[in-house]
């Protein structure tokens, strides 16, 4: 190949980021950022913007590298065969390879009343549409948060500190990821807050001013805040890509797409092997750096490595005061670690700022991050594909 070479990478998330500041290591690549929004929004604060006490925003220009263009539009389809994407506003970007980084949004809740009655979090808007309505209403108003995962359980505790009246409501356990410890401290926590936890209870329906609940309650809510479940974008899906049932990019274990070899997967919104990566910031910056590896070798024409991904845990913030970090070994399993209160919560915003942090590194010097391995990935592999363990 002559000439410079053109990167697109569609998504300006943790992944997206990471995977452009780290191609950046080539001065023959010109690379394309698009991006929606042009702020880069710090996703694992945003029960803070709900909360009011962050705006979860940050410049392009600190988190990005010299060099890397930025296009504020969304990307409607990618045209493989011509190597194109197509612009909401018009025009097409041609590529030479493609980072697919589009990340995971809401889900849809498929619960009669959700959709008109209870709000969602997981984009920024959806955040920052929420704070007019709490804001008018008072204190005392009953707020129901659906879903215990990390998102639920942080809203619920901010918006608790703050000294509203909040119900969670848990389908399943409490923090599904936690250690049985790490839950009992999270659960006494949030009784500290005041916060009312319905353990297993279904939602069947959400009405102007109530949960409707599948053993027949109906939970009083002036506002209803919906966590429960992430879904994806369905560009891949839109323009003829194979995608899993959740509509994330097929890859093989480098993130190459399995149609196309000039496309390359990061973040939430890809599936090597069918078989995903939890979804969450520390995975999505890890997967971004190993994407822009696979783009780099493949430009050196060299094979690309498989995916080696290990874990170190989960943070979760419960208010401003407290918050827990779940310790994990490297397969993402999580131990009977974990350090809570008031470190807890220091540790959890030391990882909010040292996730920025990783990336304004790899902006300064590119290829500089390295990551946890972890070797357990190839026995999962092997058993959903039917294989013997390996002998050694």
């Amino acid at each position: 190949m002559t000439g410079h070479i053109d990167v697109v990478v569609v998504g300006g998330g943790y992944a997206g980021v990471m995977a452009a500041n780290r191609l950046m290591q080539r001065d023959d690549v010109a690379l394309t950022l698009i991006n929606p929004r042009r702020m880069f929004v710090e996703r694992i604060r945003l029960h803070q913007v709900v909360g009011g006490s962050d705006d979860a925003v940050v410049d392009y220009r600190e988190v990005l590298a010299e060099g890397v263009r930025l296009v504020v539009d969304t990307v409607t389809r990618i045209d493989a065969t011509r190597r194109s994407v197509t612009l909401a506003a018009g025009g097409t970007v041609g590529y030479d390879y493609l980072i697919y980084a589009v990340g995971s949004g809401s889900a849809g809740p498929g619960v009669p009343g959700a959709a008109e009655f209870a709000y969602p979090i997981a984009t920024l808007e959806e955040a920052q549409q929420l704070r007019p309505v709490l804001n008018p209403a008072p204190t005392t108003a009953p707020v129901t948060v659906v879903g215990a995962g990390p998102t639920g359980l942080e809203t619920a505790a901010e918006l608790a500190e703050a000294g509203r009246t909040v119900t969670l409501v848990c389908g399943g356990l409490l923090g599904p990821y936690l250690h049985a410890r790490g839950r009992r401290s999270v659960a006494k926590r949030l009784a500290k807050l005041g916060v009312t936890v319905l353990d297993g209870a279904k939602v069947t329906a959400v009405i102007r001013d109530a949960v409707r609940l599948g053993d027949g309650r109906a939970v009083p809510s002036t506002v209803t805040i919906w966590t429960a479940g992430f879904g994806v974008p369905d560009l891949a899906a839109r323009s003829g890509l194979s995608t899993d049932a959740l509509g994330r990019l097929l890859t093989d274990e480098t993130l190459t797409s399995v149609d196309d070899v000039h496309i390359v997967a990061a973040g939430d919104s890809a599936a090597p092997s069918d078989l995903p990566f939890r979804m969450s910031c520390q995975a999505a910056t890890r997967i971004g750096a190993h994407a822009a590896d696979t783009v780099l070798a493949k430009i050196a024409g060299k094979q690309p490595t498989p995916i080696n991904l290990g874990f170190f845990g989960q943070c979760i913030s419960l208010g401003r005061r407290a918050g827990i970090f779940q310790f994990a070994f490297k397969d993402d399993t999580a131990n009977g670690l974990y350090i809570g209160g008031s470190p807890g919560a220091r540790l959890k915003e030391f990882v909010c700022q040292h996730t920025v942090k990783h990336l304004t590194n790899e902006a300064r010097k590119p290829g500089s991050l390295t990551w946890v391995k972890d070797d357990k990935r190839q026995e999962l592999l092997r058993a959903k594909r039917g294989e013997e363990p390996a002998t050694h």
